[in-house]
C-alpha cells in the first residue's frame, strides 16, 4: 500500500514579498471547477462553472451563499476571485501555499479558517488536502487542493433535501457543518490506524520481522503527520467557540463547542496510538533481543555438550604408538557408551536447571 507525501517544498517562495502568489503543493493538470450553492428558508439554487469569468458575483441577495472552489493551482483564477470579494493578498497567499497548518485569522469582515481534510483513500493509508475557509456575514468559500471527493456531500444532502435546521441558520452554521464533517472523517482515519495497529501488534507477538519494523515506521510517520493536523484545531475551534467575532452567533457557539469536545477525543486517540506504537518499538527490540537470546543459548548448550566428546576424541586420535585402550578387546564400544552417556547426563542437567 503506498502511502502519501507529507512534505512539500517551500523553497520556491524564499525570498519573495509578502502577498506573492505561489502555488505550493502537488502540480494538478485538472480543469478547477467552481460550485456556488445558495439556499434559503424558501429554497436553494445550484450552479457549476468551469471558469472564473463565468462566476465574478458578489454573494447578497438575502440567501446564505457557499461557494466552493475545487483546485488553487491556477494562480490568476484565486488572484481574480480575491479581486472581486476585496480579500486580503495576505489570504490569497495562504489559500495556495497548501503547507499551511491549521489556523484562524479576523479580518473584522471575514473570518479566514484552514484545515486539513483527511480522508480514507483506496491507493494510499489516507489522502491529506488543506480546506481554506472564508465565512462571511451571509457568505462562506471554500478552497480546495483539487483532490477528487471531500468529506462535504452529506452537508450538500442536508441543503438539497432541507433536513435540518441548515436552511434556516446563517453562513456561520453553514461553516460549523463543514467543520463537524471534517472532523467526523478524522474518527474514520483512526479506526483504520487502530485496525493496523492491532495487525501489527499480533505479528510482534508471534513472528516480528523486518517487515513489521517497516510497517511500525510507517504508521509512525502517519500518527507524527495526523498530530500536526489535529493539535493547532483544537485552538481554531476554541476560538470558533468563544471569539468575539459578530460573524458567529450564541445559538451556533452551542455547535462549536460540541465539535471542540470531538476535537479532544481525536487528539487523545492519537496520543494513545502515538504511545502505543513507542512501546511496539521496545516490544520489537525485546523480542529480537530474545530470539537472539534462545539461538544462543541453543547454540551454547550443544557446544557445551559437544565440549567433553571432542575432548576425548581428540585425545584418542592421537598418533602415539602405545595406548593402554588400544589393546581393549571392546574398547571401542565402550568409549562409545562412555560418550552417549555423558551427553544424556548433561541434556538432564540443563532440563533440571530449566536451561532446555
Amino acid at each position: 500500500m503506498r502511502t502519501t507525501t507529507y512534505h512539500k517544498k517551500r523553497s520556491v517562495k524564499s525570498g519573495l514579498p509578502p502577498g506573492t502568489l505561489v502555488h505550493i503543493g502537488d502540480k494538478s493538470d485538472k480543469e478547477v471547477r467552481i460550485s456556488v450553492i445558495s439556499y434559503s428558508p424558501g429554497g436553494f439554487e445550484e450552479r457549476h462553472f468551469d471558469k472564473v469569468d463565468q462566476y465574478l458575483e458578489n454573494p447578497s441577495d438575502g440567501s446564505v451563499v457557499w461557494v466552493n472552489v475545487e483546485g488553487v493551482h491556477d494562480i490568476e483564477l484565486i488572484r481574480a476571485l480575491g479581486q472581486n470579494h476585496a480579500f486580503h493578498p495576505l489570504v490569497l497567499e495562504d489559500i495556495v501555499n497548501t503547507v499551511q497548518r491549521p489556523k484562524i485569522e479576523d479580518y473584522s469582515d471575514y473570518l479566514f479558517i484552514v484545515l486539513k481534510m483527511l480522508r480514507q483513500s483506496e491507493n494510499v493509508d489516507f489522502s491529506s488536502e488543506q480546506l481554506s475557509i472564508i465565512l462571511g456575514p451571509d457568505y462562506l468559500f471554500t478552497f480546495q487542493e483539487g483532490i477528487a471527493g471531500d468529506a462535504f456531500e452529506s452537508v450538500r444532502d442536508r441543503i438539497r433535501n432541507d433536513k435540518g435546521k441548515i436552511r434556516t441558520l446563517g453562513a456561520d452554521y453553514l461553516a460549523y457543518s463543514l467543520i463537524d464533517a471534517i472532523v467526523d472523517g478524522y474518527f474514520n482515519v483512526l479506526e483504520e490506524f487502530g485496525e493496523r495497529i492491532i495487525g501489527v501488534e499480533d505479528e510482534l507477538t508471534n513472528t516480528p520481522d523486518q517487515r513489521s519494523l517497516h510497517r511500525i515506521n510507517v504508521i509512525k510517520k502517519e500518527i507524527i503527520y495526523l498530530r500536526k493536523a489535529v493539535w493547532p484545531l483544537r485552538e481554531v475551534i476554541s476560538f470558533l467557540e468563544r471569539g468575539d467575532s459578530h460573524l458567529l452567533h450564541d445559538t451556533t457557539r452551542l455547535y462549536f463547542r460540541d465539535v471542540y469536545d470531538h476535537t479532544v477525543q481525536v487528539i487523545d486517540t492519537v496520543e494513545t496510538y502515538r504511545d502505543l506504537l513507542s512501546g511496539m518499538l521496545d516490544l520489537y527490540i525485546s523480542s529480537v533481543s530474545n530470539r537472539t537470546n534462545e539461538v544462543m543459548k541453543f547454540l551454547t548448550v550443544i557446544g557445551t555438550i559437544f565440549m567433553p566428546l571432542t575432548f576425548l576424541v581428540g585425545v584418542y586420535g592421537m598418533n602415539f604408538k602405545h595406548f593402554p585402550e588400544l589393546d581393549w578387546k571392546n574398547g571401542y564400544f565402550i568409549l562409545w557408551g562412555i560418550m552417549i552417556s555423558m551427553s544424556l547426563l548433561m541434556v538432564a542437567y540443563f532440563k533440571k536447571k530449566r536451561w532446555l
